[in-house]
This record gives C-alpha cells, sequence and structure tokens, in this order.
C-alpha cells in the first residue's frame, strides 16, 4: 500500500490488522480498539519505537500498545502526574520552587521551596488542585522549540536549571510541554492529557513530600507506604556529599569540566568514599569483641567487590585480619538446585545454597575450630573438597559478600550480635535539573553495560536483555532486606556518569531498531546525551568504578573462557558470583 494513500494497515499486537485513514492518532486507534479502557492505554511501540499518543500514523507499521504494567508507561505516567504537581503546587504556594529528588519508599520524594516552611497543609491544598486540573481533562502541548526561544522563556519564568541546562545541548531544537500557563521541559514522552492520571497519593514527607503512582506488577492498586528510614538516610548524605562538591545537576557537573576541574572533583569524590569506609572499619573496630561476621549486600553493579576489598584494607589498618568465605562455593549440587516458574535452574535463590553446611561451618569456625572449606565445580556442578582448611582467630572477622548477606535465613544459627550487615548501592547525588531527577538504576545498569563487554564480551544487547530479570532477582531477594542492614553505604560517583559516557554511548549505537533492546538503548543515548565526557586518567587504581571501566589494582576480572564452567546466566569473578 502507497503512504500517501488514503488508508494504511497497521498490525495491532492482541487485535490483529486494522485499516486506518492516514493521519490517525495513536490514542484515536486505542479507543477504536478499546473503548471502554482506553485510558489505561499510555504509549505504543511503533516498528519498535518508542511513540507518545498524539503520535500521526502515516504508514504501514506494527503497533504495540501499553500501559502501566510497562516500563516505559510507568514513566511516562510518572513524569506526567509529576508535572500536574509542579503546576498545581506552584498555583498554590506563588513563587515556590520544585524539586523532584529521588525514588523513596515506593514513590518520588521530592521539595517544595517557599518563604516559609512546608505543612501538610500545604500538601492536601495542592493535591486538590492537582484533583481539579486531572477532572477537566486539560491537553498536555507539545511544542517543538529552538533551543535560544526555549532558553528565553525559561529565562523568563527563573528556572534557571533548565537554563543551565540548555547551555551544553548539541541539538538546535528542544521538546517543551504546557500544562495550562506552565511551560516545562521533561526528559521523555507525557500523556495526551491530565484525565489519564486519576491514580496518584501524596504523602506529607519532612522537608518535602512523597508523590505515589499504581505499581506496575498492580496497575489499578497504589501500593501501601512503605517507611524506609535507613535509605532515606543515605540520599540525605548523599545531597550532602552533592553540597560538598559543589555539584547537584548535570548542567554543574559539566561547568566543572569545561572549566578544567574534574581532577579535583574526581580527588574528593574518592575520598569521601574512602573516609566512609574507613568509619564503618572503626564501627567494627569497637565491637570486634563480639562482632565476628561482616555481611555484604546490594543489588548488581553497586562495586560490592572492591567496597569488600577496601573494607579489608580499612580492618586491616585498625588491627584485624578479614577473612573471605565465598557463597557459591556452598552451591547445593546441581540436581538438588531449585528451579523458577520457567523450569530454569534458580542460582539466585537463597534455596540453592546448602543453608545447614553453611550455618555448621560458621558456628565451627566462630568457637576456633577448623573446618575442611568446599568448593563448587561448575562444570560438573558437584561440590569437590580439595583439602583448602579454614581456622580464624578472634581478631580475624569473617566477610561474606552476596546477594542474600542480609536476609537473616543465610546466617540463622549466628546471634545477631555477632553480625554486622552492610548494605550497598549506588544511589547518585545527581539530577538532571530541577524536574528530572537520575533513577540510580540506571547508573548501575550503564555500568553492568560497560563491565559485560570489557570482560564478558557481552553486547549491550545481551545486557539489556537479562536486566528485567536481574532486576526482579533483585526486587524478590535483596530489596526487602536492606532496611535491615546496620549500615548502608553509597557507591555513587557524581562524576561517573562523563565516564561511562564515554564507553557505553557506542555500545548503544550498535543496538539497530530492529533488535528488542532499542527502544532502551536510544533512551539511555538520550540521558547520556546531557553529559560533556570526561577522560579516565585521573581515576584512581582503587577506585569502585575500576571494577566497571577496568584497570582496577584490586582484582582482575576473570576472561570469558576462564567462565565457561558457570551456568547460564551466572558469571564467577573474584571467586564470587555477580
Amino acid at each position: 500500500m502507497e503512504v500517501n494513500s488514503s488508508y494504511i494497515e497497521v498490525e495491532i499486537e492482541g487485535v490483529g490488522k486494522r485499516r486506518i485513514a492516514v493521519g490517525t492518532t495513536l490514542e484515536e486507534l486505542a479507543k477504536d480498539c478499546w473503548p471502554d479502557t482506553w485510558r489505561n492505554v499510555l504509549a505504543a511501540y511503533v516498528d519498535n519505537d518508542l511513540r507518545e499518543l498524539t503520535q500521526i500514523i502515516t504508514q504501514d507499521c506494527a503497533i504495540s500498545f501499553f500501559g502501566l504494567e510497562n516500563r516505559d508507561g510507568y514513566r511516562i505516567y510518572q513524569r506526567s502526574v509529576t508535572f500536574i504537581l509542579i503546576r498545581a503546587a506552584r498555583e498554590t504556594l506563588p513563587e515556590c520552587r520544585v524539586t523532584i529528588e529521588h525514588s523513596l519508599s515506593n514513590g518520588l520524594y521530592g521539595e517544595i521551596h517557599f518563604e516559609r516552611a512546608l505543612m501538610e497543609k500545604d500538601l492536601r491544598d495542592i493535591e486538590r488542585r492537582m484533583q481539579e486540573i486531572i477532572a477537566r481533562d486539560e491537553a498536555l502541548e507539545k511544542f517543538v522549540m529552538p533551543k535560544g526561544a526555549a532558553r528565553e522563556l525559561f529565562l523568563k519564568d527563573n528556572q534557571l536549571d533548565k537554563v543551565n541546562l540548555l547551555k551544553f545541548r548539541e541539538a538546535d531544537t528542544i521538546n517543551v510541554y504546557r500544562s495550562g500557563w506552565l511551560y516545562d521541559y521533561f526528559y521523555g514522552y507525557m500523556v495526551p492529557s491530565t484525565g489519564y492520571l486519576s491514580k496518584f497519593r501524596l504523602r506529607f514527607y519532612l522537608p518535602g513530600f512523597i508523590l505515589q503512582i499504581p505499581d506496575p506488577q498492580n496497575p489499578d492498586v497504589i501500593p501501601p507506604y512503605r517507611e524506609q528510614p535507613q535509605l532515606a538516610s543515605v540520599h540525605r548524605e548523599a545531597e550532602h556529599w552533592g553540597n560538598i562538591l559543589n555539584v547537584g545537576t548535570v548542567s554543574a557537573l559539566n561547568d566543572i569540566i569545561a572549566g578544567g576541574g574534574s581532577g579535583d572533583l574526581i580527588r574528593i569524590a574518592e575520598a569521601l568514599h574512602e573516609k566512609k569506609i574507613a568509619q564503618m572499619a572503626d564501627m567494627i573496630l569497637k565491637r570486634h569483641a563480639t562482632l565476628r561476621i561482616i555481611l555484604i549486600a546490594g543489588p548488581s553493579s553497586s562495586g560490592k567487590t572492591t567496597f569488600a576489598q577496601r573494607l579489608s584494607i580499612q580492618l586491616r589498618v585498625n588491627g584485624l585480619h578479614p577473612v573471605a568465605i565465598h557463597l557459591d562455593d556452598y552451591f547445593l549440587d546441581r540436581e538438588n538446585t531449585p528451579r523458577d516458574e520457567h523450569d530454569e535452574y534458580d542460582f539466585e535463590s537463597i534455596e540453592a545454597i546448602d543453608l545447614e553446611l553453611f550455618n555448621t561451618h560458621l558456628s565451627e569456625l566462630i568457637q576456633g575450630e577448623e573446618v575442611e572449606i568446599p568448593s563448587f565445580n561448575f562444570i560438573t556442578g558437584k561440590r569437590e573438597y580439595t583439602g583448602k582448611t579454614l581456622r580464624v582467630a578472634p581478631g580475624e572477622p569473617i566477610i561474606i559478600e552476596g546477594i542474600h548477606g542480609l536476609n537473616d535465613r543465610l546466617t540463622q544459627s549466628i546471634p545477631s550480635g555477632n553480625k554486622f550487615k552492610i548494605y550497598i548501592s549506588a544511589l547518585t547525588q545527581l539530577n538532571i535539573d530541577d524536574h528530572n531527577r537520575i533513577p540510580t538504576t540506571d547508573v548501575r545498569l550503564l555500568r553492568r553495560m560497560v563491565r559485560d563487554y570489557q570482560f564478558r564480551s557481552h553486547s549491550a544487547e545481551n545486557t539489556l536483555r537479562l536486566w528485567s530479570s536481574v532486576r526482579q532477582g533483585e526486587r524478590r531477594n535483596i530489596f526487602p532486606f536492606q532496611e535491615q542492614a546496620d549500615i548502608m553505604f553509597n557507591s555513587a560517583l557524581v562524576y561517573e556518569l562523563a565516564v561511562l559516557k564515554t564507553q557505553a554511548e557506542p555500545l548503544l549505537k550498535a543496538i539497530g531498531q530492529s533488535e528488542p533492546g532499542y527502544t532502551e538503548a536510544k533512551r539511555l543515548l538520550k540521558f547520556l546525551s546531557y553529559f560533556l565526557p570526561l577522560n579516565e586518567g585521573d581515576i584512581p587504581a582503587t577506585s569502585i568504578l575500576r571494577e566497571f571501566i577496568g584497570g582496577s589494582c584490586f582484582h582482575e576480572t576473570v576472561p570469558l573462557e576462564n567462565n565457561s564452567s558457570a551456568p547460564d546466566g551466572v558469571i564467577r569473578n573474584d571467586n564470587n558470583l555477580i
């Protein structure tokens, strides 16, 4: 069928072929396909490319609609309702400034900067105003503006964060959205109108608020609020570190890079890490008479391996002599390994570990006995004993690093007073601007992508393909236990995305439109475009970032050919499973 004919044919996933008029929008097509539930549709993939519902269809194509259950749908919904929140706040508290900070307690944490302290009544007024705007189903309009015109628009509205961001924008135009009188810029698409955004909740959380929307696993329900005081404390520390470095936004980082000040920035950021690790070692020293086991857990690409090495050095400075036990050596024999819902071996399940043997050995070691430590053979899928023995003295704490470290089932025979639990994750203190945060998940994904390519010969497409299952494992095995940690360590480095940019961009550009990871690759490329590149030369060999970009003095990643004995999806790195 000709592109310029009056009608075209589209293939809609779950519906089939439809003949439609040229110029039909995706929203009109969704209404036609699902007349009773079209509000649940938030966007679509058109020939595997993400498009918002205002997109006009002009040629034959394949279309896959989706809603909140999809990660892109979730982002679009959250972004759109945030826009309405910003508008409602500025109408309720004139001249206020809204900043969206980070995720927290199954929601988004933000702050409203006003001439006086924020009160809960203010938040209720803002919530009512949001509901009024949503009830009127007002359009969210997109305008493609020249960069200079957008700069003047934001300068007039005193949105200086966006004025500064535009300084480093290479493209000549920018997409600006309007809700009522308010113009704003957002990193990504919006819903067509406010009527799509009926499900949200605002919670007063000093000194700001938490914005909640439905969970992708249950798009019709806003999940119950879950308090996370330790995580909130680490985010506050990250903000404090950002203030020390005078870097809170991408434009501030770009200013330092452009001005030649990146060397000092790197050294101070690394010193903050070292100081925090030394403080942890001091805490452990004070309890060394009873504290026998140090457990380190965190999600993928949080830097657990390098952190454990650096902590070990600081413990040795304090006169302690830590020893490591590797959880993968306590795997059950392959035939006894549990299987997941797809009947595949579930190596991430805590049931894949011989918990009885592991706890028996820990108990014996703590009591001064000598233990023969097993070694797991990934070729045969069997546990072996090779004569390797271990005995630990009172001044030799045992370090255990792994995804189940915070789960008390792992060390159920050891009293809590003998354990010190550390949770590590990369919680970036950097945001794009006041209204566009940087998800910590993106930082870890880019770390993993660069590491997988360099040390495992995995393409970026392969990393993206596995990422959803990695995230599912984190939600099941790590995040539910993070608040049980004695202390949390933030492994993010304020400068790292400028370094990762140089290595990740070529990998992402290699993903073609026909590949499943194309949409995500396109999003990440746009994200990285905000950063000026930074050379890795000033990064010390002890840095956590070196674990991902190479050049670490602590370990070398096992070459791919030496990993052939590990099960699919399990990579053996420095004797640990990651």
